[in-house]
């Protein structure tokens, strides 16, 4: 990718002087679907955040950060990999279940093989990086790197601990019948499913469904928390807690944190639900969903107040994110809670408001309290800045693969703006596609195109956030410009077509 100052350096070229004796942590929090607006440091009204705003408080909140897709697996894919979704080969959500083939679980029936398309084997994710270097690597929550048994699953790509969903479709369901587990520790050969017998007992779907309990966000909260507590200070690690909150379905245990809500909104919302999707009908959404983000943002207190009592708190870099922009399924009612509604589109939309996310960063003695940055970045520079933080020098070159034609590292490191050493190198541009809507994306500067079904409209975000006046007539050259970008950053994939501009 081209980039608008000097070339990047080889990163970790800091890390001779910037970095402590003792190798920093890193804890990755990515929820699922949460909007830019859905938190209250972010100008949510409504919902109760007072563990994320005061994560803001103690770091720093980006205000133009970018996620690596407008959905989920291609999402997570560009974070992984350090590609943007012209390069990586995970694009899409391309599911790999079948009703065809089905196996007996309790007195249920499901598919005998869930996940999504392998992340390319080729090519390094973050997790083989980090434990290449002496990291311990744990993962909690969705995969969606590759089905079960295939080549790209958390036993083969870098992590010594998991636990949650290998498939993204099975999270549709908050109580489902089974999650999945792989434990170098235990000795596991495999990623191995678990079954919930609680839940078995019961229907998937309907009233008998209500009568299951385990509640698949707190049991991967628990175990992350475990693995947080098996860590010691001077043995560094990597958790990446990929949390499902506050994705549909709409539904959650009916605690005191659902209890605030209930009842409290002056217009509520009803959802009859989609069995073929996996959502269960709710006639609360509204507080549903809110009372989700809440529960997820107890959760990250919970995460906070672990790092204190062990003492690694000073030590660990803590980002949370969202994975996209904020979704519409399952009876959510973004238009109800987006009062301002700032940005346009939503998940699976290549307009802002299906690619801009909240992104916090908070790293004591490092990070600056209570600052907040415009810094223009997106998911795929994540892998370049925990090499720096890690103090890995050069991964480009150690870990490019060299029998690969084109291996295509897209990111720059954001560590000079989180730690303020050093000088941040910008990108030229920023680019996504996403063949389900069969949209592109390219931000340059202030300027944005937005290419649907090969049809161009231009912004000009610094006047126009909300994308609502289309320019390109009154600007050909730049409208131009930025398709010679689409050409080249765009290659070829043969699962995950989009439509190019003429």
């Amino acid at each position: 990718m081209k980039l608008s100052k000097l070339a990047l350096l080889g990163t970790g070229a800091l890390a001779a002087t910037a970095y402590a004796q003792e190798k920093p942590n890193i804890l990755y929090i990515m929820c699922d679907d949460l909007g830019y607006a859905d938190i209250g440091c972010y100008g949510q009204q409504y919902i109760a955040t007072p563990n994320l705003d005061r994560l803001a408080s103690q770091g720093m909140r980006f205000t133009q950060a970018y996620c690596g897709s407008p959905v989920s697996a291609p999402s997570r894919a560009s974070f992984m990999t350090g590609q943007h979704t012209g390069h990586t080969h995970v694009r899409g959500n391309k599911e790999y279940w079948s009703a065809n083939n089905m196996v007996n679980i309790g007195s249920c029936r499901d598919y005998a093989r869930v996940g999504q398309e392998p992340y390319d084997t080729a090519h390094v994710i973050i997790p083989e990086i980090m434990k290449d270097n002496g990291y311990a690597t744990g993962m909690f929550g969705k995969w969606a790197g590759g089905y079960e048994g295939s080549i790209s699953t958390p036993k083969t790509r870098g992590i010594d601990e998991y636990y949650g969903y290998i498939c993204q479709f099975q999270a549709h369901l908050y109580y489902p019948n089974f999650l999945n587990r792989y434990s170098k520790k235990a000795g596991d050969t495999d990623v191995r499913r678990i079954e919930l017998t609680q839940n078995t007992q019961h229907a998937m779907y309907g009233a008998d469904y209500l009568n299951r309990t385990q509640y698949s966000s707190d049991l991967i909260h628990q175990e992350a928390l475990k693995w947080l507590d098996d860590r010691k200070a001077g043995e560094p690690f990597i958790g990446i807690f990929t949390y499902t909150l506050p994705h549909a379905e709409l539904l959650q245990p009916e605690d005191s944190i659902l209890l605030a809500y209930k009842g409290h909104f002056c217009q509520e919302k009803s959802f009859g639900g989609d069995q073929g999707s996996r959502y269960n009908p709710t006639d609360i959404a509204h507080a549903q969903f809110a009372a989700m983000v809440t529960r997820l943002d107890a959760q990250v207190g919970q995460i906070m107040d672990k790092l204190d009592e062990k003492g690694l708190a000073d030590n660990t870099l803590v980002i949370f994110t969202s994975d996209n922009g904020p979704h519409a399924e399952g009876g959510a009612d973004q238009s109800f809670f987006n009062t301002e509604q700032l940005l346009q589109g939503l998940k699976r939309n290549t307009h802002e408001g299906g690619i801009r996310i909240p992104f916090i960063a908070r790293w004591p003695g490092k990070i600056k309290p209570g600052t907040v940055s415009d810094l223009m970045f997106a998911f795929y520079d994540l892998m370049p800045t925990f090499c720096d933080v890690a103090g890995i020098k050069n991964y480009e070159e150690k870990y490019r693969n060299p029998r690969l034609e084109n291996d295509y590292f897209d990111g720059i490191s954001i560590y000079p703006t989180l730690t303020g050493e050093g000088e941040q190198v910008m990108h030229d541009h920023l680019y996504w596609e996403f063949h389900e809507t069969n949209m592109i994306g390219v931000r340059k500067g202030n300027w944005k195109l937005v290419v649907k079904n090969g049809n161009c409209q231009l912004f000009d975000l610094a006047t126009d956030l909300h994308e609502d006046h289309d320019l390109s007539a009154s600007y050909p050259e730049v409208v131009k410009e930025l398709k010679n970008i689409i050409k080249q950053e765009h290659t070829e994939s043969n699962l995950f077509k989009v439509t190019l501009p003429n």
